[in-house]
C-alpha cells in the first residue's frame, strides 16, 4: 500500500515526545499515512507555521490567531491545564525593582508565555526574545528577569532563582479557565477525512503512551537532553492530560478566550 507522507513538527520536550512516540515510531497502525517527525523548539515551529512550512505542527496558542486562516486546530494533542502556566522569575538583585523597569527575557514573540505576560504586565515594554532554554542563564547572569516554561519550572529554584508571579495563576484568576499553552494544527489544504484521521491517530498515540506509563521510552529519554527521569515524568504529568486526548467544550472555550485576549491586546497596541 502506498502511504501518504505527512511531516509533523513538535518539540523534543517530554510531553511532546510522549504524545507522538507511538505515532512516528510505528507502535500503532497509521493506515495509509506515514508520519515524518521534525523536532524543533516551539518558537521555531511557530515561525514555520506562519510560513506554512509543515502540514501538521505543534504551535503555541499565542500564534493561533496568526495562522488560523491556513490551519485548523485539532482536538487531540494539546497542552492545556490548571497550574501549568509560565513563571516570571528573578535573582536576588532584581527583587526590589518594578517589573516594568526591567529587561525581561521571554521565550519567543509568538508564544503563549508572551501573551500571558502581556496580560499581567501590559506596561512592560523592555523585552528580549530568547530560546526557552537560554532564559535561566540570562537571569542567573543578572541581565534581567525571565519568563520560564517547560522543564525550567522544575529547576529554577534549585539554582537559587525566585518566582515573582505565576502567570498561569493570573490567567486562571482573571478568566476562570484552564491555560491554553500549545495545540496541534493541520493545513486546511489537507482533506477533511485525512484531518480527522490524523486527529484520531494522535489520540490513539496518547492512549498507547498512557497504557505503558510511567515507563519512559528511549525516544523520550534520548530527546530530553540532560533531564532526570523524575523531571521528565513531572513534565509529562503537568502537560499531558484529558485536554490532550480531547479539548472538549471547556478546552475550546479556553482557546476562544485566549483568542479574544489576543484581539483586545492587538487592538490596544
Amino acid at each position: 500500500m502506498h502511504k501518504q507522507t505527512i511531516q509533523i513538527g513538535f518539540s523534543p520536550c517530554p510531553n511532546d515526545t510522549f504524545i507522538f512516540d507511538a505515532l512516528v515510531n510505528n507502535k500503532i497502525d497509521t493506515g495509509n499515512l506515514y508520519f515524518k517527525p521534525v523536532l524543533e523548539d516551539v518558537q521555531t515551529l511557530n515561525q514555520w507555521a506562519i510560513e506554512e512550512k509543515l502540514a501538521v505542527t505543534k504551535i503555541s496558542y499565542g500564534v493561533l490567531p496568526l495562522v488560523q486562516h491556513q490551519y485548523n486546530l485539532l482536538n487531540s494533542g494539546s497542552a492545556l491545564g490548571r497550574g501549568v502556566g509560565p513563571l516570571l522569575i528573578t535573582n536576588d538583585e532584581y527583587q526590589t525593582m518594578n517589573v516594568e523597569d526591567c529587561l525581561i527575557a521571554i521565550p519567543g514573540k509568538n508564544t503563549t508565555a508572551h501573551l500571558l505576560f502581556s496580560l499581567a504586565y501590559p506596561n512592560a515594554k523592555n523585552k528580549i526574545f530568547l530560546r526557552y532554554d537560554e532564559i535561566e542563564n540570562f537571569v542567573l547572569q543578572g541581565k534581567g528577569l525571565g519568563v520560564i516554561i517547560h522543564e525550567n519550572r522544575f529547576t529554577y529554584a534549585d539554582k537559587g532563582l525566585k518566582k515573582i508571579k505565576d502567570l498561569g495563576d493570573y490567567w486562571e484568576s482573571e478568566t476562570g479557565k484552564p491555560i491554553p499553552l500549545g495545540g496541534i494544527v493541520v493545513k486546511k489544504t489537507i482533506s477533511i477525512q485525512t484531518q480527522q484521521q490524523i486527529n484520531f491517530l494522535i489520540k490513539q498515540s496518547i492512549e498507547f503512551a498512557f497504557a505503558n506509563y510511567p515507563v519512559l521510552t528511549d525516544y523520550i529519554k534520548n530527546n530530553a537532553q540532560e533531564m532526570s527521569e523524575d523531571v521528565m515524568r513531572s513534565h509529562i504529568d503537568l502537560y499531558v492530560n484529558k485536554y490532550s486526548l480531547d479539548l472538549g467544550e471547556e478546552g475550546r472555550a479556553a482557546v476562544k478566550k485566549l483568542m479574544d485576549v489576543y484581539s483586545i491586546q492587538t487592538a490596544g497596541n
